[in-house]
């Protein structure tokens, strides 16, 4: 899985993504990935996530999310 992680870096820096553009990208990936597994819960998913809920909250306003997303 490492090596797949360098590859995809090292894909993203040759194509000039900046690194808050692909935070961004990930983190509202991730959450919707954790949201849809915890079948729109907001304290399973924050559980998961490993972070209170009101900020999970706060980021899915922010990355304008579904809590049940399809």
């Amino acid at each position: 899985m490492r090596e797949q992680l360098d590859r995809l870096i090292e894909e993203m820096i040759d194509k000039g993504i900046r690194f808050a553009d692909a935070h961004r990208e990930f983190e509202r990936r991730f959450i919707t990935r954790v949201l849809v597994r915890a079948n729109g819960n907001l304290s399973r998913a924050a559980e998961v996530l490993g972070i209170h809920r009101n900020t999970l909250s706060r980021k899915i306003t922010e990355h304008r999310l579904k809590r049940r997303p399809v």
